[in-house]
């Protein structure tokens, strides 16, 4: 019997929209207010210093890009591996993917200070820098995203979207990949530098993106459009609790390799035990994770308890990863004990500030807004089957 043909529609106004709308652009004014703030007065009154350089905004801005990845989980189902259950949900999936990556290099690009001269390093690329390289594999996913998304959508083009689903599924695996090097590349911070951060960037996006998928699916049937199908969810459901595992894994064989190097046992406890904070949130974000399993992997529990575990603990892991990994005391010169009045040789402390915490909410909620205008405007919610 031949698979049903989803019809699809624009989400009607109603007044849940209109106050979902209202609340995130007074989060996305917070955000332009911060960033301008913090383009007038400096960094100096950010939480940031010359030891932490990447704070809460770029946790959001990195959460986002990643999960901009995953949100294209469903739609790489719909095309490439040929789930026709997920077809109906295909182009949310793709221009979700699309939002949340426009949402998370918002965030970076105001994060880093003096946006005016992005052009410039788009204009003038160095070919050894792998910064460079994550520009061209951002802007060519959008490129292939909305092409895919457009395909998606006209229907006497949906023949295409098989090639060109292929082609964006493996680009953002090497977009995720080249993400995760930026860090894994930083021979000067240990607790970063390995291969490892590839396959674990990939695995987060994987386990986030397919969370803030199932997530924004249910806000968006709260708000009028039609609901997935239980058994569609479920299924996606019992997928997400698959890798989540898989990232689970990923963690915990990087700090295994990290524990095998004697030189990095002194990092790895203060990351896993004497750090303070840190090891809480390393700890707290794996027993988010996993007890995320739980209700994902159980037929009569709905996965949205374990969507939103899910992305509460990779908030949570990110931050431990990024923050903590900036923290632990560098080994300027090995053998030797180093003390300065810049804090050399002792763990750097951070607290995030208000504008941080507002520049990053900023993002998220740039991207909601991307995804709810796109529903009212095209004709992406399925509205039936025939």
């Amino acid at each position: 019997m031949a698979a049903a043909t989803p019809i699809f529609t624009a989400l009607a106004a109603n007044r849940r929209i209109g106050g979902v709308v209202a609340l995130l652009a007074l989060l996305l004014a917070a955000g332009l207010a911060a960033a301008h703030r913090v383009e007038l007065s400096g960094h100096a009154i950010t939480g940031m210093t010359n030891h932490v350089v990447w704070g809460l905004p770029h946790v959001c801005a990195l959460f986002l890009i990643v999960a901009a990845s995953g949100a294209l989980n469903v739609a790489s189902l719909a095309s490439v591996f040929g789930r026709v259950e997920c077809k109906g949900l295909a182009p949310l999936s793709a221009l979700l993917a699309l939002a949340l990556l426009v949402g998370g290099l918002s965030v970076l690009v105001l994060d880093l200070g003096r946006p005016d001269r992005l052009l410039v390093a788009m204009v003038h690329q160095n070919p050894t820098s792998i910064f460079a390289w994550n520009i061209g594999l951002y802007v060519g996913f959008l490129g292939l995203g909305v092409v895919y998304l457009g395909l998606l959508i006209e229907r006497r083009l949906n023949r295409f979207a098989a090639p060109v689903g292929l082609a964006a599924f493996l680009w953002r695996l090497v977009l995720t990949s080249g993400t995760g090097l930026i860090f894994g590349l930083l021979i000067a911070r240990p607790p970063f530098h390995g291969a490892m951060m590839a396959p674990l960037f990939i695995a987060m996006s994987l386990a986030q993106g397919g969370a803030v998928f199932l997530l924004v699916a249910h806000l968006l049937s709260w708000l009028g459009a039609a609901q997935p199908a239980p058994e569609t969810e479920r299924w996606l459901g019992r997928l997400l609790g698959a890798f989540v595992a898989i990232q689970i894994y990923c963690v915990l064989l990087l700090h295994v390799t990290h524990l095998y190097a004697a030189r990095d046992l002194a990092m790895e406890r203060f990351l896993l035990r004497d750090g303070g904070l840190y090891p809480l949130l390393f700890w707290g974000g794996l027993v988010l994770l996993a007890g995320a399993l739980l209700p994902l992997l159980s037929r009569r529990a709905r996965p949205l308890a374990g969507a939103a575990l899910t992305v509460a603990g990779g908030l949570v892991q990110l931050y431990a990863l990024l923050i903590g990994g900036q923290a632990v005391p560098l080994d300027l010169l090995p053998g030797r004990v180093v003390r300065s009045e810049f804090g050399d040789g002792v763990p750097a402390s951070y607290l995030p500030s208000l504008p941080e915490a507002a520049l990053g909410l900023g993002g998220v909620a740039l991207a909601l807004l991307l995804v709810l205008l796109g529903c009212r405007v095209l004709r992406l919610v399925p509205e039936a089957s025939r």
